[in-house]
């Protein structure tokens, strides 16, 4: 293979593989330069009809880019957030195309962000190794929150933001003083750097995270917990807990916050149809809510493919692989039913958020521009991380050498010539005459760990070159 492609992915449903190869054709749009008075150098990813470059955009473009082969780089689009940084440690969460100065608004004056940068590059250096990057941004994302700390952190522990910088602008949270997606986003992000510590095997650093970690998920768990409703809720400036379900108490899957009991009792609302067992999963906000829209009206209802993204990855924390693939799966139906009208799954768009009860895009009172169509940072989630990760079932990591196929059952798909820094692997499932068979092509040798989820697990050493297995006799 001389010229450099995408992977190919198999799968069965040949719309899920076309959805995935037009993403990858549309995100060429998605590459933009600043303005000519800007100073936002080289090329970054966003949308093409935003003014500003976005922080949620940088982060969330990262876990699908790292799959393209090179093609389209991950971490410039972070570089430029990160080269930004104010001596005071501050990052905006916007900034102008045109001029490269921070945007703001009235009602998040700091221009605070999720600070997800951690977990983006946690992320980052599974899928390049790279470890000289982690050296170099561990300094930045500490003054990074020092700043939010210095401004948002209380007393009690806890941050107290303004509900803009969580990004679900209008969601039916307005009494929230302390949200609880924002303190447990701080959460992930001390676990994540303390991750990124230990990968430079600087214990005391690693620790000191560890600790701010804990410490967290002792004040979350404590005051954000409603034993009576079994979920996570903000809370206002009593810390009085505030009674609205919305998908924000899903992020402390992601933190690993909850023990297995209430990890359970939250896990199981994503299936009950009066909670967010919507049809198309995942509404922000629960059905049986007095707020909930089902046309969706922004955050009182949609589906956000990047929310529903969240709620994905929190579920594989806990090991629930089976039922992330099934919510994946659906999602991906829903994204692909409601590209047009018509049914017709080859022209049509991606959209920035969907209806919760049937298939078609969200809706928003007044606001005839939401959503934005081809909003390709929420959506190439799900057309291709979800796809590649959840549907097809592959986890790779190239510092451990290790690749890890977790699967329900067996089916003919798989994905070929993924670059992994300078390997080129292929691993495909199909049915012979002698069974079920993966064929493997790799150039040099790495882990192989099959998990056929309640039938069999095994790990294998896989030499490069050519070769296959057959799964009955392992």
């Amino acid at each position: 293979m001389t010229k450099r492609d995408f992977p190919k992915i198999h799968f069965y449903d040949q719309d899920f593989v076309d959805i995935y190869d037009k993403t990858w054709a549309w995100i060429q749009d998605c590459w933009l330069s600043g303005g000519e008075k800007s100073r936002l150098d080289g090329k970054f990813f966003a949308y093409p009809g935003n003014s500003a470059v976005l922080q949620t955009d940088a982060i969330f473009s990262s876990f699908f880019l790292v799959y393209s082969n090179r093609i389209y780089q991950a971490h410039p689009t972070l570089d430029l957030f990160y080269s930004r940084q104010e001596p005071n440690g501050a990052i905006r969460c916007a900034y102008n195309i045109e001029t490269g100065l921070p945007e703001v608004s009235k009602n998040n004056p700091e221009g605070l962000g999720l600070p997800l940068f951690a977990w983006a590059e946690f992320n980052l250096y599974h899928k390049t190794a790279n470890k000289k990057r982690i050296k170099e941004v561990i300094p930045i994302l500490h003054k990074y929150m020092e700043w939010i700390d210095s401004l948002f952190k209380r007393p009690n522990g806890l941050y107290e933001v303004p509900l803009a910088a969580t990004g679900m602008d209008n969601a039916p949270r307005e009494k929230a003083a302390y949200p609880v997606d924002f303190n447990t986003i701080m959460a992930i992000n001390v676990l994540y750097m303390s991750a990124l510590a230990d990968i430079l095997n600087d214990k005391e650093t690693s620790f000191q995270y560890k600790r701010q970690y804990f410490s967290l998920k002792t004040r979350i768990n404590s005051l954000m917990w409603d034993p009576e409703e079994g979920f996570y809720c903000d809370i206002n400036k009593e810390e009085k807990r505030l009674p609205v379900k919305t998908l924000a108490g899903y992020w402390p899957l992601l933190a690993e916050i909850p023990n297995d009991d209430k990890a359970e009792r939250i896990i199981e609302k994503l299936s009950d149809p009066r909670f967010f067992g919507a049809p198309h999963p995942f509404p922000t906000v629960a059905v049986s809510e007095p707020d909930f829209d089902e046309n969706g009206n922004g955050y009182r209802g949609s589906v956000f493919p990047h929310l529903t993204f969240m709620v994905i990855k929190g579920l594989e924390r806990y090991q629930r692989w089976d039922l992330a693939r099934d919510f994946a799966i659906r999602h991906l139906y829903f994204v692909l039913d409601s590209m047009s009208p018509d049914g017709n799954h080859h022209k049509g768009n991606l959209w920035e958020a969907y209806l919760p009860l049937k298939e078609g895009p969200a809706q928003k009172k007044r606001d005839p521009s939401f959503p934005r169509p081809q909003y390709l940072s929420y959506a190439a989630l799900s057309t291709i991380c979800l796809t590649i990760e959840n549907i097809i079932g592959l986890f790779i990591s190239l510092p451990r050498k290790t690749v890890d196929w977790i699967i329900p059952n067996l089916e003919v798909m798989g994905v070929e010539n993924l670059s992994l820094k300078k390997n080129m692997i292929t691993i495909l499932s199909n049915k012979s005459g002698r069974g079920w068979e993966i064929h493997m092509e790799s150039e040099k040798l790495y882990y192989f760990t099959i998990n056929i989820l309640g039938k069999k697990k095994k790990t294998l050493p896989i030499p490069s070159g050519k070769c296959s297995m057959l799964i009955d006799k392992l």
